[in-house]
């Protein structure tokens, strides 16, 4: 039995993670804002404190940390607490848990990315700069002056690029943990339902092609995350792993930068 520690684990992708992993006999050690192990606001420095401390009080050893706590995009949301929540609050608990992870001998992070990465055209890619640059005053700042739906793809991909940036480090991979990202797409979550229901952005949650032409479960990434969690995938540091039934390869069958 392995120890693992799952952020925004009360619903969605959280709380299929949650589930698989404890059908598998491990142990899960649950964050979130209510009906949580550890209840903990990580919107805020305090917050972010508490949670660390409150999976440290219940193990010695984590085998994985998977950050799935996190705000989308959408009318009305506070772009600077999506920055907040989704990168800061995020790497915080990854770092916070750190000496824990590199303790158990052999561990594994899987950050929750987005395919939206690729998928949104023109988002705000200075928030995910200032993210990347550890400012969180700056990053929320920049992200207040356009809307959230363009935020919320900054978030993913700073997370997606720091697991990338830090994962090949000595303070990682050097103590055995391996950090990575997948990047799901349209998933059949309560997220998902309240942004159809955005009078704005709604329309567009559909409007991206897919190959197998349906939403994704969240039980479908939570099976790849306990992949990423698992020794089958120890080759597998820094990589981005798309699940998106296909949209990225449609929209980009060429990604850029290859042959280059």
């Amino acid at each position: 039995m392995k120890t693992f520690a799952v952020s925004g684990a009360a619903s969605g992708i959280g709380a299929a993670t949650t589930a698989l992993l404890r059908e598998r006999g491990d142990r899960v050690i649950t964050v979130d804002l209510h009906d949580a192990d550890v209840v903990a606001d990580l919107s805020t420095a305090a917050g972010r404190a508490d949670a660390v401390a409150g999976v440290e009080r219940l193990t010695d050893v984590v085998h994985g940390v998977v950050p799935c706590a996190g705000i989308a995009g959408a009318t009305g949301v506070d772009s600077a607490l999506v920055v907040s929540v989704n990168f800061f609050g995020a790497v915080a608990l990854v770092r916070g848990l750190q000496p824990r992870l590199a303790a158990a001998g052999g561990a594994s992070v899987v950050l929750l990315a987005s395919n939206s990465i690729t998928a949104v055209p023109g988002w705000r890619t200075s928030v995910a700069d200032f993210c990347l640059a550890g400012d969180e005053a700056a990053a929320r700042a920049d992200a207040s002056e356009v809307d959230s739906v363009m935020v919320y793809p900054a978030t993913k991909a700073a997370l997606a690029w720091w697991a990338r940036r830090e994962g090949v480090t000595d303070a990682w991979i050097g103590h055995g943990i391996r950090l990575n990202s997948v990047a799901p797409g349209v998933v059949a979550t309560s997220m998902t339902e309240k942004l159809r229901e955005d009078p704005v952005f709604g329309p567009f949650v559909d409007a991206y092609p897919t190959a197998i032409g349906r939403p994704g479960g969240p039980e479908e990434i939570a099976a790849l995350i306990a992949f990423l969690l698992s020794d089958a995938s120890s080759l597998m540091v820094g990589s981005v792993v798309y699940a998106d039934g296909g949209t990225d390869a449609i929209l980009h069958p060429r990604p850029e930068g290859w042959g280059a």
